[in-house]
């Protein structure tokens, strides 16, 4: 049983709380005075509007949430300070999670693709999910993210840290969340 100094010593529950806390106030601004059409324009065909980025994330937390909570139940306290993806995790987190112009697209599995109509609560959905993530990451933050291993809940086979994991999730919802902001900065947004 690690003791709560060890626990308290870990760097990267505080850093990822954080940056989920960073997601929830970029949600509410990208969101803030939106109608439920200004939410489901699309500045083209088969691209996403603002609110089916949120409901691609709210989609995407709570699969990995499932996946991840299942991984760690039952298993030691043994706290890490940092989270260390692996070769794969880190070429997978570059290539398909971060904001870039290097990243790779990719199509969205159909178990988290948004619907054609998302509402103006995807937003209290999306705030509710990171609600969970933080709880998961404070009760959890004693445990060894960097050796329990979960499966991908989209592709079979793949199996990542936790901790790859939770960092796979807040820099998921950057990416999103920064493509939101370029169809509401878009020059033909309703009301711009």
């Amino acid at each position: 049983m690690s003791t709560p100094q060890e626990i308290r010593a870990a760097a990267w529950p505080d850093r990822l709380v954080s940056e989920l806390s960073s997601n929830d106030q970029t949600a509410r601004a990208l969101l803030a005075g939106l109608t439920v059409e200004q939410l489901n324009w699309q500045p083209a065909a088969g691209s996403w509007s603002v609110g089916q980025c949120l409901e691609h994330l709210c989609k995407t937390n709570d699969a990995y949430l499932s996946a991840i909570s299942a991984a760690l139940q039952g298993k030691p306290d043994k706290p890490t300070e940092n989270i260390t993806p692996g070769w794969f995790g880190r070429w997978f987190i570059r290539s398909f999670v971060e904001a870039s112009p290097n990243g790779k697209r990719a199509k969205a599995p159909p178990k988290i693709r948004p619907t054609e109509r998302v509402e103006l609560a995807v937003l209290d959905r999306f705030l509710a999910s990171n609600e969970e993530w933080r709880g998961l990451i404070l009760k959890e933050r004693g445990k060894d993210v960097n050796r329990i291993r979960f499966s991908n809940p989209f592709i079979p086979g793949i199996r990542f840290t936790v901790g790859t994991g939770i960092e796979i999730i807040a820099g998921h919802e950057r990416r999103h969340l920064l493509q939101g902001k370029r169809v509401r900065d878009a020059t033909s947004f309703p009301g711009n």
